[in-house]
């Protein structure tokens, strides 16, 4: 069986083994992962991802968020209230946008570097 990259699976936030089965329960926002793969029945309900994709996302948001709001500053000088609107709607919609493919590359580089048996996570 031809395994796919993690990065391949996690932008399409499929099962890390097959590529082909969905890798979160029904719906856009939900990231619960399903109890196994639909296609391959890999055993998905033992992954645990816990903190991980959102403290990557704290820390690169971060780390572009703030100079590119220090930037925007000096070049347009924008009232305080156009900044606060602004800039908590790119980092909600880059947030909520980027959470479910960013847990679903944890989880791919977990299977990937787990040892043993790939079977089942």
């Amino acid at each position: 069986m031809n395994t796919p990259t993690p990065l391949q699976t996690a932008w399409a936030c499929k099962c890390p083994r097959c590529g082909q089965g969905d890798l979160y329960n029904a719906g856009i926002m939900s990231v619960k992962v399903q109890e196994q793969c639909p296609a391959c029945n890999l055993k998905l309900a033992g992954n645990d991802s816990a903190d991980g994709p959102a403290v990557f996302l704290i820390f690169i948001l971060g780390f572009a968020l703030v100079p590119l709001a220090l930037l925007v500053e000096w070049l347009f000088g924008l009232a305080l209230w156009v900044h606060a609107l602004l800039w908590t709607s790119v980092a909600l919609g880059l947030t909520l946008g980027m959470l479910r493919p960013l847990k679903a590359y944890v989880i791919a580089l977990q299977f990937k570097h787990r040892p043993g048996d790939k079977n089942g996570l």
